[in-house]
């Protein structure tokens, strides 16, 4: 029996789990990174509530913000099309003023 040079079949691609997440930076004012990985369709308020008890923060008195718009509660990172590596900013709420 010979091959006749003829390759063989190209293995199936297989979609992996891993495709379905996301690595996302959150930046704080002062620059501190603190890296999260999440499914690309889990809510972000799930995402601030883990991100405020890592940090110690009151959950309440943060706001979250990518490309300069404040996120939603019930927001997705697929709603904001966000990628791999893409970075949230993280503010305190200010209250008051003039």
């Amino acid at each position: 029996m010979s091959d006749n040079g003829s390759a063989p079949p190209p293995p199936e691609a297989k979609p992996k789990p891993e495709d379905n997440t996301l690595n996302i930076k959150i930046v704080s004012t002062d620059g501190n990174e603190v890296f999260f990985k999440i499914k690309k369709t889990t809510r972000l308020n799930k995402l601030k509530t883990a991100y405020a008890e890592r940090v110690g923060a009151d959950v309440a008195s943060i706001r979250l913000l990518f490309d300069g718009n404040r996120i939603g509660e019930d927001q997705t990172a697929a709603d904001l099309d966000m990628e791999e590596g893409d970075a949230i900013e993280v503010l305190l709420e200010q209250v008051g003023g003039y």
